[in-house]
């Protein structure tokens, strides 16, 4: 029998994962099944802000980038994963969606394309979105045998920890939600 698929759920680093890139991570979920997994790291802030990204795909010029509604503005732009960082993706809520926007869950869409940048640029963008470029991804199995090493801890995601809060805080954040302290745990698997 095979396990679950994990679309809509956190992977939060373990103390002992051994790659880099993604210590202490917690990355939403957008894609798993047996061809492999994709999902977007949304607790590494990114250098580029969201203005400068509209600028550089010339949705703006500069002068049009200043007067940004406050929401489109301030938009973070995360370090969404070490693979293909020149693409864009937007994770946000079902309330606004374009022609390419996929839904991951009953109220959560992915978008990877420059409409739904323009919308948010109008302050006519959903109520809940965040910007992530590059991904992470796995192939066939291979996100399975993380979790079975003891790489990632897995939790359903919900839009409140996905979308709210300070960046910097969500891994103890997600963490505290499901009532575990960072500091207890351990960076050794055990097995039964």
């Amino acid at each position: 029998m095979s396990a679950p698929y994990l679309e809509n759920h956190f992977l939060i680093a373990m103390p002992g994962m051994r790659d880099e890139r993604f210590s202490r991570s917690v990355i939403y979920l957008c894609a798993h099944g047996e061809d492999g997994a994709m999902g977007l790291i949304i607790n590494r802030p990114q250098q580029l802000a969201f203005p400068d990204i509209l600028v550089q795909l010339g949705i703006l010029d500069q002068q049009e980038a200043i007067r940004l509604p406050r929401e489109a503005r301030d938009l973070p732009v995360r370090n969404g994963g070490p693979v293909d960082r020149s693409r864009g993706f937007v994770l946000h809520t079902d309330d606004v969606m374009v022609e390419s926007s996929m839904p991951v869950s009953e109220s959560i869409c992915l978008t990877a394309t420059v409409d739904m940048l323009r919308a948010i640029s109008m302050g006519q963008g959903p109520r809940h979105a965040l910007m992530a470029l590059g991904y992470a991804g796995w192939g066939a199995g291979q996100l399975e045998n993380e979790i079975g090493e003891n790489g990632w801890l897995t939790c359903p995601a919900t839009p409140e920890l996905l979308f709210e809060g300070e960046i910097e805080r969500k891994y103890d954040g997600v963490l505290a939600a499901i009532g575990i302290d960072a500091a207890h745990l351990s960076q050794v698997a055990g097995h039964a």
